[in-house]
This record gives structure tokens, C-alpha cells and sequence, in this order.
């Protein structure tokens, strides 16, 4: 099989992160990366053995080798970046949130089956095993039943992180962690809410820092979600239904699923498969679609991208949290 080139616009941690990946696993390789800070691109370029530095992103699009662009900037970039590389042909899996609000999502999505071009949203949790094996359980009506509610939370401390504060950079707690709450929920429940109700709690300098969101599903089902940037959390989340119930520990990167009964006991308990970083699953897959020439992963296909943008959208207007992308 021929060497996959991946390059990078963005040279943070979460790329840092992807740069290990990518040298742990075979028949990839880290090829080309650009990013605002010419220095820090070469520092990065010789951490992980890039072959090539660009100075803009536009001279990275241009290159005929690179096979898949890996997009890890401020959210606020992503939709003009992405939207460099779609026009050049390139296939991109850019980080979440894919874009700041969902008219950015549906204009990218657009150009991606116009220029019949492979994008995705990196959204890891989408990916992983065991979120593939939680959606069997709830599948199987031996397991748990029929999901009823679900609770869940994931909660870091991150204000001391000028991206996670400032409203010009699309900051707050919803587009960062809140994010991964409702993905779960969208993947336990799959339609559609029938109605959303929030309260949030703001910080200074006016982006939301703590939230709880109440979502309502058809037949009476509810999720219940907390995110944090205030505070560190226990990331559980744990799904009821007729015949028992699920715990997902860690919600964000699941390292382990235990299935209870009526009794409160441990039927069986499924642990994560040892991972690199835990990135490699969206890779895997995205690099998949693209041979099998599809414009979407099977596993973060579009319209879940933009059910999830919307829902955020919606929830920010209820709080009057505005990002300057949105005017």
C-alpha cells in the first residue's frame, strides 16, 4: 500500500498530538505542515520528521503529493481554510467545531459535493471503538431495553486559555466540551430534539462557561448535559433504559463501558482497545472514504455535523452569545 501523506495547517497541541499518531502507524507519514508562526512550523517540521514547511496555506493546497489535510487551528479559522482546500481539490478532516456556526458548515458542505471532495468533521468520539460498540448495545433490546434518559458531563478548567475566553476566537465552554455532550446524545437517541431548555453561566468577558442543557426526544426520552470550563468533571455518562443501564467512563475518549441490570449488578464490562492517541480511528476512516471515493465518513457523516452545529447555534442565540462570524 502506498505511503498516505497527511499535511497540516496548525502546529498546536491537539496537531502535535495527530503528528504522534501518524508516526506510530504504518503506510502514513507526516509530510507537510504551514502554520502563522513560520518558526514554530520548523520547529514542529523537525519534532516529527515533516518533509516540507510551507508559509501559507495556500502554497500547502497547491502541493500534488499531499493525499489528506489535517486542519487544527482557532475555530475561527477553520471555515476559511477548509474552504482554501475544497477549492483546491484537497480532501480535509479539520477539527472540531468543524466551523463557528452552521451557515459555515452548510456553504462547506455544499462546495465538498460540488467539487465532489472528502471533508469531515474530526469530532475523535465519533470514531472510537467503544462508541461503536455502546450503539450495538442500545441496538440489542436484550441489553439495557429501551433507552429512556441520559446523563452526562464532561468538564475541564481552561480559562487560562486565551482561545477558550475570547468571543473573537468563537470561546465558551458549548464549542469546546459541550460539544462532546450532545454528539453523545445525538448517538444514543438519533432523531431529532422536540425541545431544547439551557441555562449558562457566563464568564467576563461574555462566552458561556458552564451550561446545562436539557434535551426532550420524542416518547418522552431525555438527555440531561453539563459542560464545563470551569471546572474539572468525572466526564461519566450513564444511559437508562426498561432493563437496565449503561456507564460510558470518560464520554470524550471512553475507556470503558460497564452494562448494568435491574439489580444494580455488572453484567459485562467492555474496555477500550490500547490506542496510540485515540486519533487514529478518525484517520483510518477518513482515509477509507477517500479511496472508496466518498465525500463523508460513515461514522461523522454530514448531516450529523450540522444537526450538532444547529443545535449550538440555537442554544448560543438563547444566551446572546454572539461570535463576530455569525454577523
Amino acid at each position: 500500500m502506498r505511503t498516505k501523506k497527511i499535511g497540516f495547517i496548525g502546529c498546536g497541541a491537539i496537531a502535535d498530538k495527530m503528528a504522534q499518531t501518524i508516526h506510530n502507524l504504518p503506510n502514513m507519514a507526516c509530510y507537510a505542515v504551514t502554520s502563522r508562526n513560520p518558526e514554530r512550523a520548523e520547529a514542529f517540521a523537525r519534532k516529527w520528521n515533516f518533509t516540507k514547511t510551507y508559509d501559507s496555506c495556500e502554497a500547502l493546497a497547491d502541493d500534488p503529493e499531499i493525499d489528506l489535510v489535517y486542519i487544527a487551528t482557532p475555530h475561527t479559522l477553520h471555515y476559511e481554510q477548509t474552504r482554501l482546500c475544497l477549492k483546491k481539490k484537497k480532501a480535509v478532516l479539520c477539527e472540531k467545531p468543524f466551523t463557528v456556526n452552521a451557515r459555515q458548515a452548510e456553504e462547506l458542505f455544499a462546495l465538498s459535493e460540488q467539487e465532489d471532495v472528502f471533508v469531515s468533521e474530526a469530532l475523535w468520539t465519533r470514531f472510537m471503538p467503544l462508541s461503536v460498540k455502546m450503539q450495538e448495545l442500545l441496538a440489542d433490546e436484550h441489553a439495557i431495553g429501551i433507552p429512556q434518559m441520559l446523563t452526562a458531563n464532561l468538564g475541564y478548567t481552561l480559562t487560562h486559555k486565551e482561545r477558550i475566553i475570547k468571543p473573537e476566537l468563537a470561546g465558551g465552554a458549548l464549542l469546546d466540551v459541550g460539544i462532546y455532550t450532545l454528539n453523545l446524545a445525538a448517538m444514543v437517541f438519533g432523531s431529532e430534539p422536540q425541545a431544547i431548555h439551557s441555562v449558562c453561566t457566563k464568564t467576563d468577558s461574555g462566552v458561556d462557561a458552564q451550561e446545562n442543557i436539557t434535551l426532550l426526544y420524542p416518547n418522552g426520552k431525555i438527555a440531561a448535559l453539563q459542560s464545563s470550563i470551569m471546572a474539572t468533571t468525572d466526564r461519566m455518562g450513564v444511559i437508562s433504559g426498561s432493563k437496565g443501564y449503561l456507564i460510558i467512563e470518560n464520554i470524550n475518549n471512553p475507556e470503558r463501558i460497564r452494562l448494568l441490570n435491574k439489580q444494580y449488578e455488572t453484567v459485562e464490562t467492555f474496555e477500550a482497545p490500547r490506542q496510540i492517541t485515540g486519533l487514529e480511528y478518525e484517520l483510518y476512516a477518513s482515509l477509507r472514504a477517500i479511496e472508496e471515493h466518498k465525500i463523508e465518513t460513515i461514522e461523522m457523516p454530514h448531516k450529523e455535523t450540522l444537526r450538532i452545529m444547529r443545535q449550538m447555534d440555537s442554544l448560543r442565540k438563547e444566551w446572546n452569545i454572539v461570535y463576530p462570524a455569525d454577523q
